[in-house]
């Protein structure tokens, strides 16, 4: 494109090779590299964050929710297999929305990406502190200490380069998965297993439909959905790698699709053997920390149960390393392309996103304090965590129904353009997880205790569209990959017409 341009109400400016230059990300990535951050991206949700839906609608309302979520999440992965294949860019979910719905649309999509990735590793860090907490060495340490030690040391590691953040990311995912693995060959045999625990929550007599399953009634399937989403949020963050991946055409579908077969089992071994250990659902439905509780269970307090701690806090750092990456790559591609500040996107020399890894580390550890401090007094603190993990999951499901209605757009509206991979399940598969994920998003509003945080987060992307209306639409880049592909196609379009 020649000199600034006006078009469809945006404003385009060209820049120089310098600038493109300063913006560089390094290619390193096979599958097998790509499925480690994928699934450590999401293995947390197995040590903490689940456990909550089991308070909200018993084990038989989590367990319907989570098949719920598993099927969106099955279609959701199909969908951007095929779209990541075909628009192989670092900005994911944003670039795919940019090419089907313009840049109002692709900005919108961003900007719940960015609530996503900038708030899961909040959450995660908060579930961190509260496994710290269960080693007596450290009992006495405040929470907040722990939220600045670990964001601090995985900042810098994401910084140091992208070599040792995938490493880091393969040790530490390979390592999350056998703790898991050790502790359900663990549960059976344990006296602590007992199959009626699931069910030890009493019914609620004023409850529609409540019984020993369904403690909570039919609404306690929906207050579930949030949490039964933490089993799998975040493997949609892979697309994000892919100006860091060597072969993304072939490599990104692989990596996508073994990493949801790689969930789908984890979760389901999960919610059932942590659920019938110790307490029961009762007890670990109110848990900060369920998994560690369940070795409690299994091996009895003591340095055999701290070791055990000591070793479940794999899961959740493969999981808060991954998403530094990925809001990292996030705020990279949306500031690259004008839609947020240009200086957010610098790398330097490391080709790592530096400027963005440190920003997204204060607004996430400024929001765990927020909530922390804010917080009634005497209220329980799992609100705490739960009201960080409604808000990350309020702006995720917004970026679902966005990217399912991508997919159905560019099949009708590009129906030429290259799709290397194709998804089995096509149009309609991406018409059910749009539908769950609109479901899942009215869900994220079912508790009372939580809405105050989500009507938090909708303001903040009331606020960031305000920005973009008055703003960042005059100041877009045009050669940013993520518009350039897009500009063509829209070119191309217009001569052939």
């Amino acid at each position: 494109m020649s000199a600034p341009e006006k078009k469809s109400n945006v404003r385009y400016d060209n820049v120089d090779e310098k600038y493109l230059l300063e913006r560089q990300l390094k290619k390193h990535a096979g599958w097998v590299l790509l499925w480690a951050i994928g699934v450590g991206a999401v293995i947390s949700g197995n040590y903490g964050g689940w456990n909550v839906g089991l308070d909200r609608g018993g084990f038989g309302g989590l367990a319907i929710a989570t098949v719920l979520m598993a099927v969106m999440y099955l279609c959701m992965v199909f969908t951007i297999a095929e779209l990541s294949a075909a628009l192989p860019h670092a900005g994911g979910f944003f670039s795919f929305t940019r090419n089907a719905f313009g840049p109002t649309g692709g900005y919108l999509c961003g900007l719940t990406d960015t609530i996503e990735y900038v708030l899961t590793p909040a959450v995660i860090v908060y579930f961190i502190s509260g496994y710290m907490q269960q080693i007596p060495l450290f009992a006495e340490v405040p929470q907040y200490v722990w939220w600045c030690l670990f964001y601090a040391l995985f900042v810098v590691i994401n910084i140091v380069g992208v070599e040792l953040t995938f490493r880091v990311s393969l040790i530490v995912t390979i390592i999350a998965v056998v703790v898991l693995l050790f502790f359900y060959v663990c549960v059976p045999f344990s006296d602590s297993f007992d199959t009626a625990k699931l069910t030890n929550i009493p019914p609620v007599e004023t409850a529609a439909g409540a019984n020993a399953w369904l403690p909570f009634g039919w609404q306690g399937i929906f207050a579930s959905l949030p949490f039964a989403i933490w089993f799998y949020l975040a493997i949609e963050q892979l697309p994000l790698s892919a100006e860091e991946s060597h072969d993304v055409v072939n490599d990104m579908p692989k990596a996508l699709i073994w990493g949801i077969v790689t969930l789908l089992v984890l979760s389901l071994l999960t919610l059932v053997l942590n659920t019938a250990v110790g307490g029961g659902a009762i007890e670990i439905g109110k848990s900060g920390a369920p998994l560690a509780d369940g070795f409690k269970a299994i091996f009895g307090a003591g340095v055999g149960q701290t070791l055990m701690v000591v070793i479940s806090l794999t899961g959740l750092v493969a999981s808060f390393h991954a998403i530094i990456y990925a809001y990292g790559r996030v705020l990279f591609a949306l500031s690259r392309a004008g839609y947020f500040p240009r200086w957010i996107s610098i790398t330097g020399e490391r080709k790592t996103p530096y400027v963005a890894l440190i920003l997204g580390a204060v607004v996430g550890l400024v929001c765990t304090g927020l909530i922390e401090f804010t917080k009634p007094e005497g209220g329980q603190e799992s609100v705490v965590g739960a009201a960080l993990l409604n808000m990350a999951v309020f702006g995720a499901v917004i970026s679902y129904a966005l990217v399912m209605l991508s997919y159905i757009k560019l099949r009708y509206s590009r129906p030429n353009m290259a799709r290397p991979y194709k998804s089995p399940l096509g149009i309609p598969g991406a018409v059910v997880g749009l539908v769950l994920s609109l479901v899942a998003l009215v869900a994220t509003f079912a508790d009372k205790d939580y809405r105050f945080a989500i009507w938090g987060t909708a303001a903040f992307v009331l606020v960031g569209m305000l920005y973009f209306f008055f703003y960042s639409r005059y100041h877009l880049v045009a050669q940013a990959p993520e518009e350039e592909d897009a500009l063509i196609a829209e070119a191309e379009g217009e001569l052939a017409h």
